[in-house]
């Protein structure tokens, strides 16, 4: 299990979390809502965190252009030095992104080659996908894949390999069928399984394989 920070605070805690349980480590970041407090001193204290055992990513980072609660330009500006730090400390990636993909794909193209990238709860479409695994990403599915409208997203589990897909909750949100709109948590991922098996034709023993064995790639755990 990988749990994600979102600023500085929340990057400590998913630290202190990893420090304290088997089988859980960390990635520290900031989102691009809080994009607008990545001053130099918390990058410095960012990159600090790195050094700590179990911390195996940087994120989640990207662009958000849906709710903008930090401004464009901060959020590029943050989503470039943390793929910076990424590219100096050679860790992948965790991509947050929001109604903002042509300007993802482009900085992840002309920024962060050679890093793996993994797409937390894609929400691209089929051409997005293939372009993301032409470029060797990975794409984060989660409990959106067990909803009724979820057409698109089934449509790209269906296209994509399962060796570039993780099983993700985005806890305490989108938690799949049938608790969607209650708390999410990671108990609920054999649902999200079970969805990709029967999207893929395959025992939910495999998707478990191979996706944790993605993970393991991914996070060189």
């Amino acid at each position: 299990m990988v749990t994600i920070g979102i600023d500085l605070e929340s990057s400590k805690i998913a630290l202190e979390f990893a420090s304290r349980f088997e089988g859980v480590y960390a990635a520290v970041g900031f989102h691009p809502h809080e994009a607008k407090f990545l001053d130099g001193k918390n990058l410095e204290e960012l990159e600090e965190l790195t050094k700590k055992d179990r911390v195996v990513a940087i994120g989640e980072t990207g662009l958000d252009y849906y709710w903008k609660h930090s401004t464009l330009d901060c959020q590029l500006k943050a989503f470039k030095k943390q793929i910076n730090l990424a590219r100096k400390l050679n860790l992948p990636l965790i991509i947050h992104n929001r109604e903002a993909h042509k300007d993802t794909l482009k900085i992840l193209a002309e920024e962060a080659k050679g890093l793996k990238i993994l797409f937390h709860c894609f929400s691209g479409n089929a051409k997005m996908a293939q372009l993301c695994m032409e470029r060797g990403y990975y794409l984060g599915i989660g409990g959106v894949i067990t909803f009724n409208n979820a057409k698109k997203l089934r449509a790209v589990v269906e296209q994509v390999p399962i060796e570039n897909l993780v099983l993700e909750t985005d806890s305490p949100y989108l938690a799949p069928h049938p608790f969607r709109g209650k708390p999410n948590e990671p108990k609920y991922i054999p649902l999200i399984a079970e969805k990709v098996a029967e999207i893929k034709g395959i025992s939910i023993e495999e998707v478990a394989k191979i996706t944790s064995m993605n993970s393991k790639e991914i996070f060189g755990i």
